[in-house]
């Protein structure tokens, strides 16, 4: 994500697998975003 302008409605965004609901790119997921695929560690741990 090396293009990231500062405009954060450009980011990318996929839906969790468990959820449902949208996810927002964030620099935290820069190195692994193909692989991310739950929002958040409350998702990942109930999707088991």
């Amino acid at each position: 994500m090396s293009d990231f302008k500062g405009n954060k409605q450009s980011l990318p965004s996929r839906v969790c697998m468990h959820c449902q609901r949208p996810m927002t790119w964030r620099k935290k997921w820069a190195k692994c975003w193909d692989e991310v695929k739950y929002c958040s560690e409350r998702c990942r741990r109930s999707h088991r």
